[in-house]
């Protein structure tokens, strides 16, 4: 691990203007460009520090807020720690925001958080790497598809809803998808079931896309976060290193 730089940035969109954290090596060299996409309790200092380790391996991540409409991070009190008990009343006041971030809007700042990257002197020059959790793995996958010239790979870690029977599930992008994927689902994620497993995978088959998705036996929805009561280490290493393994080979 390389020692890293971290700082707030913010990212110009066709709505207004992001905030966002970047981390890099405390280097004067480019290095791979990396998005990261949030899970629903937002930029916090677990989501930094996720970012810090991703930089520490040679990769410039930008990390933006993806509700910037609604406010700069963090849009409510959020706890030290994240209790079971305390997420109720978090998600009443995420979860509209949440709802308001249609696919349309959330791909047209996709679009300006690509630009952002490809200008970014900490970055080189070429396709980008994502990594999302939770919401973000929708927004990775959605991201894959609608920017395929522009995405190498792109992970997903305990994501929702990813392969429903709407009209505009995230997995109905498949056939766009030109970069390598990698999902790893928590099997004790009541938000992403077996048959929507099932479905995601048979999309990828059928439309010919490189990827690998594992289930995590005894995860649940959100064990990459540490500062969250479902966190689980074992199941986060395994993550980290699958994710690694993933840009090392594709950027």
């Amino acid at each position: 691990m390389t020692a890293v730089r971290g700082t707030a940035v913010e990212v110009p969109t066709q709505d207004g203007v992001a905030d966002a954290y970047l981390a890099h090596p405390d280097d004067t060299a480019r290095h791979p460009a990396v998005l990261l996409y949030m899970d629903l309790f937002g930029i916090r200092p677990h989501l930094r520090g996720m970012a810090d380790r991703l930089a520490g391996a040679g990769y410039t991540v930008l990390v933006p807020n993806v509700f910037y409409r609604d406010g700069a991070a963090p849009l409510v009190e959020l706890p030290e720690f994240i209790e079971a008990g305390t997420r109720p009343d978090i998600f009443e006041k995420l979860m509209p925001i949440a709802r308001a971030l249609t696919p349309e809007l959330a791909m047209r700042d996709a679009g300006s958080y690509l630009d952002w990257l490809a200008a970014c002197p900490r970055a080189t020059d070429g396709p980008v790497g994502i990594t999302g959790y939770c919401m973000g793995a929708v927004l990775a996958l959605r991201t894959a598809g609608t920017y395929p010239e522009r995405v190498a790979a792109a992970a997903g870690f305990h994501g929702g809803n990813l392969a429903t029977e709407a009209p505009d599930s995230p997995h109905r992008v498949a056939d766009r998808v030109t970069a390598e994927l990698y999902f790893g689902h928590a099997d004790q994620d009541q938000s992403l079931p077996p048959e929507q497993i099932r479905r995601l995978e048979a999309a990828l088959d059928q439309a010919g896309v490189r990827h690998r998705a594992e289930v995590y036996t005894g995860a649940h929805h959100g064990y990459t976060q540490a500062d969250t009561s479902a966190y689980d280490a074992k199941a986060a290493e395994r993550h980290w290193t699958a994710l690694l393994d993933l840009f090392g080979r594709a950027l």
